[in-house]
């Protein structure tokens, strides 16, 4: 393990004013996001799609890396050129989704494990080969008023992503840790911030365990919000004030940085979100974004798979990162819509 590397690569991730596009959407998500604007989810489409994202303009500035996906990090650009060649040549840090998915976890309904360890060793191997210096594993965590998650799930799947970390660091690879407590039902900011924290506290104990570098690591963590069926919402403030808590019991200050996902949350809502917590800092470690609908649900809506829409598309791209890092530097207003 080279800490130095991991390290650098790391911070250059969350460099000032910079965060992370997820453009790593599986085949079957991606076609979720396609069926909207009545674009055909073909192999063809999702790599012009991408090629839209990967050559706009200007986005080097906010975008420190880009999670791709197993396909997307083998196509190229109409040119021929490799994506991930394509982004590193732009000052863009290439990285790649790596776990195959959350599914049931047996004998606990409701809740969820994330598989993909067997042969991770041998596919981060590859990815690095082809120029990923960073990587990505998602665990799902069901949440309800009462209940749900169990000890057992959580300690299940903060144990998966040690593991993966480690494989990731073994490698020089920087692993990008997303511990993701969902947004849906109808529980209470109250009850999110118990259970973030009882996931982040039971994650950085197994990352301890297991040796993982916390300075070459990133976190990717939802934030502290109300289920999106709960009657009482929260604002930015508040939302922010919870989940600033919340991290700074349970996220060690040598983490280089805090990405945190959308979550389904519209793109003036999540960008709202971070700029309230930037505001609050300075923090330990940087406060920044890893953002996939929240980035791209506008570009989305302004290509509709459409050649001649192309130059929109990709100038509210550079908007939208754009104002995501305002966000970085607590200077994002609603206004700036």
């Amino acid at each position: 393990m080279n800490s130095d590397k991991l390290m650098s690569v790391a911070r250059a991730i969350v460099a000032r004013q910079k965060g992370v596009l997820a453009a790593d959407e599986s085949t079957p998500t991606i076609k979720k996001r396609f069926d909207p604007i009545n674009v055909e989810s073909t192999e063809e489409n999702r790599r012009r799609y991408r090629e839209i994202l990967f050559t706009s303009e200007g986005i080097e500035r906010y975008l420190g890396g880009i999670i791709l996906f197993d396909e997307t990090l083998r196509q190229t650009t109409q040119d021929g050129t490799p994506f991930a060649e394509l982004l590193s040549n732009r000052g863009i840090i290439p990285g790649i989704k790596v776990d195959k998915g959350a599914k049931a976890l047996a004998l606990y309904p409701g809740e969820k494990i994330t598989e993909g360890l067997d042969g991770l060793r041998e596919r981060l191997s590859e990815y690095k080969q082809m120029g990923a210096k960073f990587a990505k594993w998602r665990a799902v965590i069901n949440i309800n008023e009462c209940d749900i998650p169990t000890s057992f799930a959580i300690h299940a799947n903060a144990h998966g992503l040690a593991r993966y970390a480690a494989l990731c660091q073994e490698l020089d690879i920087v692993p990008i840790v997303e511990p993701e407590v969902l947004m849906d039902g109808a529980h209470d900011i109250e009850r999110c911030e118990v259970v973030t924290s009882r996931v982040l506290e039971e994650v950085f104990t197994e990352l301890d365990a297991h040796r993982v570098l916390f300075e070459g690591m990133l976190l990717k963590p939802n934030m502290v919000i109300p289920g999106m069926k709960c009657e009482r919402q929260a604002d930015a403030q508040q939302i922010a004030e919870a989940t600033i808590r919340c991290l700074m019991r349970y996220v060690p200050a040598a983490v280089p940085g805090i990405v945190f996902l959308s979550g389904g949350q519209n793109a003036e809502d999540a960008t709202d979100n971070l700029n309230a917590m930037n505001a609050m800092g300075p923090h330990p470690w940087q406060v920044s974004f890893s953002y996939g609908r929240a980035l791209q649900a506008p570009v989305l809506a302004a290509w509709k798979g459409q050649e001649g829409n192309v130059g929109a598309a990709q100038k509210i791209f550079l908007k939208r990162c754009r104002l995501n890092g305002l966000a970085r530097d607590g200077k994002y207003t609603r206004a700036m819509e």
